[in-house]
């Protein structure tokens, strides 16, 4: 398999020089930690060997080219705030709470089963998956649809590159994302009252768009476990949500699949959840946004359509109401 190896690009300089600093202190931190175990357990277990209660994050620096489909012009969420402010209820309700409890995760094996309408089932290991297309560094923008929002340099390359791997058959409309469940490593899980494992998903075209990122890493290093280690999705025009996390099934559909926060209130969270300012949340505007990280005079702004994603988008959805479709 070939396998591109390009100059590395030094973190300090994609990083504020401060995160930079407090993140390789934390490396050589955890280094230390788990020095006595090395030997034991080989070179490749020993960024596994992080405590619960400690920052979740693998050393392991990702080969990448530069992407066209990137946002320019904008200020980076600091690597603190994009893995200490998460969304990941398996480990936890609170913000916070992910980069703390997401340690146990076990990243080491790993495989994507692909099952449903495809010529033949399949299962890639991650290591297949991470060399599958050279990586690209993007820029995007990320919406939760709390009316927060982050700019964050993810690592991965276009979803549509998998799918023409597995060879679905006409058929396959939509596509379903099954996340890693464990109650004994997700403990917390029981905290949200919800139907596990997390499950969403992707009208084909919208799979297939090139903005649609299978994600392996962000800032550079590989994903850290609070956010979606080691595979996730991210579909930068919708809210966050629908960008699922720690991906372990892929499942191609004739119809609409089941999807969780739709299953749970409808009324309040759409299979398309597209960014829109014009659709508010039953119980909060979507009209403005407040951008993580930046000092508080600076946070809030409009809402841009579509994430401001929509001359790469909106096509696919000519025709639709947007309201009722949300």
């Amino acid at each position: 398999m070939l396998i591109v190896k390009l100059p590395e690009i030094p973190l300090s300089e994609v990083t504020p020089k401060k995160d930079y600093e407090a993140f390789m202190s934390r490396r050589k931190f955890l280094r230390g930690a788990a020095l006595a175990g090395a030997a034991a357990l080989g070179a490749e277990r020993v960024a596994e060997m992080v405590a619960p209660g400690t920052y979740a994050f693998a050393d392991t620096a990702l080969k990448t080219v530069p992407s066209p489909l990137t946002t320019t012009g904008e200020q980076l969420t600091s690597l603190q705030d994009v893995t200490h402010f998460n969304n990941f209820y398996e480990f936890g309700v609170d913000k916070s709470d992910p980069a703390k409890n997401a340690g146990g995760l076990p990243t080491r094996p790993w495989a994507v089963k692909i099952t449903g309408k495809v010529k033949k089932p399949l299962s890639f290991d991650i290591d297949t998956l991470l060399n599958l297309k050279p990586l690209e560094d993007r820029v995007y923008r990320h919406r939760c649809v709390e009316a927060w929002s982050m700019v964050i340099p993810w690592v991965g390359y276009s979803l549509s590159e998998l799918i023409n791997k597995c060879e679905p058959l006409p058929s396959a409309k939509f596509i379903q994302f099954v996340s890693y469940f464990n109650p004994k490593v997700e403990k917390w899980a029981g905290e949200a009252t919800i139907d596990w494992p997390y499950v969403e998903g992707l009208r084909m075209d919208e799979a297939m768009n090139p903005l649609t990122l299978l994600t392996f890493g962000l800032y550079g290093e590989a994903l850290p476990n609070q956010n979606g280690a080691p595979v996730r999705v991210v579909v930068p025009w919708k809210y966050g949500y629908k960008s699922a996390k720690s991906i372990v099934e892929i499942k191609f559909v004739g119809d609409m699949p089941r999807t969780t926060w739709n299953t749970m209130a409808p009324d309040e969270y759409g299979f398309y959840s597209n960014v829109n300012p014009n659709v508010d949340h039953p119980r909060w505007s979507q009209k403005t946004e407040r951008r993580i990280g930046l000092p508080f005079y600076e946070q809030r702004r409009d809402t841009l359509m579509f994430n401001g994603y929509g001359d790469f988008v909106a096509s696919m959805y000519k025709g639709m109401d947007l309201a009722r479709w949300h």
